[in-house]
């Protein structure tokens, strides 16, 4: 399906607006779309808030979805896509820290100031061109300043996704946080361990997105908030590092330049690999006590299970944790790909998450020393790959040993592991070749156990 413009997008939610209006109610543009066109950026989304009750607003549109019936919130699909259709409500009673316990219809002022921030709280008007500004919205866009609306510590109690939320939008839009919302954050940091993990997941998605990450970061540590939610994270800020490997100091420091570096559009993983990759450094930390030298031994294999915990904790899609795990457990592979056999280097480029891999290895290598010599081999060895792609298929399978009459067994997966190591290393490079070898090793010409017993197929 071809994408619909910003231009149409705009034109259908004008539409939406016109259409609740010649009815005879009241309706604007509010939140994000607001905020976005006066900070001179395209909106992604326009949302909708009118006096429409949701049965009004399902009996005027074709195609209506109830979201959330209860709290007056319909989604108005068209051929364009989806627009959120909600009725100016007011709310009380949050017992539970996320949901109001009563709920009730009202006007456009009052269903402002129940909104969670300033900049988020402005209602337009796309009939008229005019601005509806109940809570200084203008004002603290104009000052690049995040506020909540009302009292800072009233508005966290009501939900504590709040919390989050205040540090993802001074993230986002490079604002400071105003002291009385800071304060009340601060304060009540740990109410964040009662909001569902799934909610906190999506909070921590879009925070951790550059080009904004390295700030998120920073903004959780410093509001209290990391400690609560990834306290592995926040051990970062005082583990040392020895300086002639990584001369940006801490593991915290080495992470957060990493994360500056990121690429626009990073994949879900490839941000939490940065985050992650060196979470049990600071279990493993170990100072060699002539040299001085801070060691990490094993920091990988005790990192991929911890980067699971953490993620499963969180509530990750399995696929994702998998693609995670494997980048962490692969990660310090990379320092020695020059003294690599060429099989072992054709053997990572064939991985599956070798592209993954490779992009956390060069930031790796930015968020420390700087620099990408072995970045560069990998990259020219993957190109080589390319190039021969007969090599991607190994020259011969199991089966094709069973027929020559060789027994299921150990035997049997390290013969196909050597012709394999073989192939890869150009040794062997037809499949004539790879059998041939085969029916050598069979006949007793030399001895598989022999050898292979030496040389493992991973070896560099």
């Amino acid at each position: 399906m071809k994408p619909v413009s910003t231009r149409r997008r705009r034109a259908l939610a004008r539409g939406i607006v016109a259409r609740l209006r010649a009815r005879g109610f009241e309706a604007y543009w509010v939140g994000g779309c607001v905020r976005d066109m006066l900070l001179g950026r395209e909106p992604e989304d326009f949302d909708v808030a009118t006096a429409a009750p949701p049965d009004q607003i399902r009996a005027l549109f074709r195609r209506t979805v109830p979201v959330g019936r209860q709290f007056g919130v319909m989604l108005v699909v068209t051929r364009g896509g989806e627009f959120q259709v909600a009725t100016f409500r007011g709310e009380s009673g949050y017992a539970d820290g996320r949901r109001p316990e009563r709920v009730w219809f009202t006007g456009a002022r009052e269903d402002a100031l129940r909104r969670d921030l300033t900049v988020n709280g402005l209602f337009y008007d796309p009939l008229t061109d005019t601005l509806h500004d109940w809570v200084g919205g203008r004002a603290d866009l104009e000052a690049r300043r995040i506020r909540l609306i009302g009292d800072p510590g009233v508005r966290l109690e009501e939900d504590h996704l709040r919390l989050l939320r205040v540090v993802r939008f001074a993230a986002q839009l490079g604002f400071e946080v105003e002291p009385g919302t800071w304060t009340a954050v601060q304060a009540r940091a740990p109410l964040i361990r009662r909001v569902s993990a799934e909610r906190v997941r999506e909070e921590l998605l879009k925070i951790f997105r550059p080009p904004h990450a390295a700030r998120g970061l920073d903004l959780l540590r410093a509001a209290g908030l990391l400690l609560e939610l990834l306290p592995e994270v926040a051990a970062f800020a005082t583990c040392a590092q020895s300086p002639d490997y990584h001369p940006e100091g801490t593991v915290y420091e080495h992470v957060r330049r990493m994360l500056e570096h990121l690429p626009a559009g990073a994949p879900t993983a490839l941000i939490w690999a940065v985050l992650l990759h060196d979470v049990a450094k600071p279990v493993t930390a170990r100072r060699d006590p002539v040299t001085g030298v801070i060691h990490f031994y094993g920091h990988e294999k005790e990192g991929e299970a911890m980067a699971r915990e953490i993620l499963r904790r969180l509530r990750f899609p399995t696929a994702e944790i998998e693609t995670v795990a494997a980048l962490v457990r692969h990660h310090m592979q990379y320092k020695d790909v020059p003294q690599m056999r060429r099989a072992t280097r054709r053997r990572l480029a064939l991985r599956p998450t070798f592209p993954l891999e490779l992009e956390l290895h060069r930031l790796d290598c930015l968020g420390s020393h700087g620099r990408l010599d072995h970045y560069e081999l990998m990259v020219r060895e993957a190109e080589g790959l390319r190039q021969r792609p007969e090599l991607r298929p190994p020259l011969v399978r199991g089966h094709d040993l069973l027929a020559l009459g060789m027994s299921p067994g150990p035997a049997l997966g390290a013969l196909l592991a050597e012709i394999r190591e073989r192939q890869l290393q150009d040794e062997l490079t037809t499949r004539e070749q790879a059998l041939a070898h085969a029916r050598r090793k069979l006949a007793g010409m030399e001895s598989p156990a022999a050898d292979t017993a030496g040389r493992s197929p991973a070896s560099g």
